[in-house]
């Protein structure tokens, strides 16, 4: 990020947005880009709670036919799932493989603390690899290059799998969406607002400009 771009970016409102996501969701990815595009307009801070959607699924990942959904129901949510995804500029490859994303999510926990900017660069690999190249994410090569290819240090990767903090983050950030009554991914808290799903990036802007104008209401009455 240049000087200007920073000086911009403190001159924005601050939106806080709390996001219950997986990195096997595709949906989540629809959404993040979507929740991209407000930081035109805010200085977006994600806290990102990621919560394993499919802790069943074997390390070595399964197909898709495992899932319970009709040819019907399948069918219907791909084509709703291709048009969104062009919407947004990109062509996603057949989904076919689910992967076992406790890795990734692991991984992700970790890189947190490399800063935001590598942390957003890999949050967006992991998305592009899975789901637009169709590669295996919860392969361990696999994730080591894309990390490695976001700037994330050899520390911090093998951190994530061996310190044991990031498995706790992993089981509080379920326990937390149960508490919150979370039933599927991706949910966006903004302000007094949940929104569940890959919801327009219309609705997310409407939430944003409420939980402002609410933000700026709390601090008039206190002065």
């Amino acid at each position: 990020m240049t000087k200007t771009e920073k000086n911009t970016d403190l001159q924005k409102p601050q939106l806080r947005v709390t996001l219950f996501t997986d990195y096997i969701c595709p949906f989540c990815f629809i959404g993040d880009l979507r929740l991209q595009h407000l930081q035109e307009d805010y200085k977006v801070l994600v806290n990102f709670r990621f919560i394993e959607i499919h802790p069943d699924t074997p390390k070595e990942g399964t197909t898709v036919d495992t899932l319970d959904y009709s040819d019907e129901q399948w069918q219907g949510m791909m084509a709703g799932l291709v048009e969104m995804a062009h919407e947004e500029g990109i062509q996603l490859a057949p989904v076919r493989m689910l992967a076992n994303s406790h890795r990734a999510l692991l991984l992700a926990e970790a890189v947190k603390q490399e800063g935001r900017e590598v942390f957003y660069n890999f949050n967006q690999a992991l998305y592009r690899e899975y789901f637009i190249a169709g590669r295996n994410i919860g392969d361990f090569e696999v994730l080591n290059e894309i990390a490695h290819r976001s700037g994330v240090s050899d520390a911090v990767i093998e951190k994530a799998w061996k310190d044991e903090q990031y498995e706790k983050i992993l089981q509080m950030n379920m326990n937390m969406a149960v508490k919150a009554g979370v039933t599927a991914t991706p949910t966006f808290f903004i302000g007094q607002q949940r929104l569940t799903g890959a919801v327009s990036e219309a609705k997310l802007r409407q939430a944003a400009e409420a939980a402002i104008a609410d933000g700026k209401a709390k601090q008039e009455s206190r002065s």
